[in-house]
């Protein structure tokens, strides 16, 4: 794989990169490319967190990156999640949710064996740079900025928090420079924290990032794109000027379960949950199920097939998400006959996660984690 090759894989299916050029700088020279993400250990784990953010991460290992997944467990106890229970969430993130994104990273074809884990409480414990790095990051930030940069927390920005939340912020910018990362990659909706890392780089004293010539420089950040989650917008029709707003708050999420698939769903969950998705017929512009079908499915399978009676025009293999997109819009392809084989494809799809936790160690961390959940229902 020569060099171009290697920057549009770690490229593609992105929505943005904060420093391409600084990106193709590193792969010319040769620079060890270093990579992480993080994650808040909040629960079950669903296509947004599992598929989209392992999907990219393959792209990674491909292009011969050094991956970690970050355990955020110090984050999760800040912003009152399961419980709020340092022990609890220690426990999750190390059995069922490092299993869960083995079996994500299975689903989209990855080798799990070329992953590194890194918890939180490990990273920070008896490290005095790293609680020194928070501190210079925090001198170079105003506190205006941080308490708009709560967004990342799943937070308003006008709300009442405690003290703890504002700490969160540079603490996951602090997690960037302690690991050495020169790739930083999160969802889009972590980009406030990203963009704080690459404005203090140059002003850091105590833990810089260095590459291998000993420069100082700035981490790249890549962020991927949030898929929708399968409810109805709460306003319809959507005014166009509030697309991209509307988009962000309807983004995928566990809090409501109905509206989400997680990665070990049964066939029959995966099939009711998306008969009852909003699904407009020939409406392109919001929908929750062609989103999937770009984002997800073509990026896996290249391809969907869509089964269908002969009197509604017979079964067609689409190989071209436009073509698709454009049948829909005129009508050619019906809400039904598409939720039915992006059922299907998902069901396939989510077969090695489904297996992955049926047994073992992976199926005690998921007991585990219901047996949790139920103590706050």
């Amino acid at each position: 794989m020569n060099n171009e090759e290697r920057f549009q894989l770690i490229k593609r299916n992105t929505e943005e990169i904060i420093g391409e050029e600084e990106l193709k700088k590193m792969i010319e020279e040769g620079e060890p490319l270093k990579h992480y993400i993080g994650f808040e250990i909040s629960g079950k784990i669903h296509l947004g967190t599992g598929l989209m953010s392992m999907l990219k991460v393959k792209d990674f290992i491909d292009a011969g990156v050094n991956c970690t997944i970050f355990l955020a467990d110090w984050h999760t106890w800040i912003n009152d999640k399961l419980g709020g229970n340092p022990n609890n969430i220690k426990k999750i993130a190390l059995g069922y949710f490092k299993e869960g994104m083995i079996a994500s990273l299975k689903c989209v074809g990855g080798n799990p064996k070329k992953l590194n884990f890194v918890l939180g409480t490990d990273l920070y414990h008896n490290n005095d740079t790293y609680w020194e790095t928070v501190i210079d990051i925090s001198k170079h930030t105003t506190l205006s900025r941080i308490q708009r940069s709560i967004t990342i927390l799943g937070r308003k920005e006008e709300g009442n928090v405690d003290f703890a939340k504002l700490i969160y912020p540079p603490m996951q910018v602090a997690d960037i420079f302690i690991q050495g990362v020169n790739l930083a990659h999160a969802g889009l909706d972590q980009r406030k924290a990203q963009v704080i890392a690459i404005d203090v780089a140059p002003k850091l004293s105590f833990f810089p990032l260095l590459n291998k010539k000993g420069e100082q420089i700035k981490p790249v950040a890549v962020h991927h794109k949030l898929i929708l989650g399968l409810g109805k917008p709460p306003e319809w029709p959507v005014k166009k000027e509030n697309l991209q707003e509307l988009w962000s708050s309807l983004k995928m999420s566990k809090s409501k379960p109905d509206t989400c698939i997680f990665v070990h769903d049964s066939p029959d969950e995966i099939k009711r949950k998306i008969s009852k998705a909003f699904c407009q017929e020939k409406e392109v512009e919001f929908n929750p199920i062609l989103d999937w079908v770009k984002s997800l499915i073509f990026p896996i399978k290249e391809k969907l097939l869509i089964k269908r009676e002969e009197k509604f025009g017979g079964d067609v293999l689409y190989k071209d998400y436009k073509r698709l997109e454009e049948d829909f819009a005129s009508g050619k392809l019906h809400p039904t006959d598409l939720k039915n084989s992006v059922a299907d494809s998902l069901i396939e799809i989510l077969e090695p996660a489904r297996n992955h936790f049926s047994k073992g160690a992976p199926k005690k961390a998921l007991d585990e984690l219901n047996n949790l959940l139920n103590e706050f229902s």
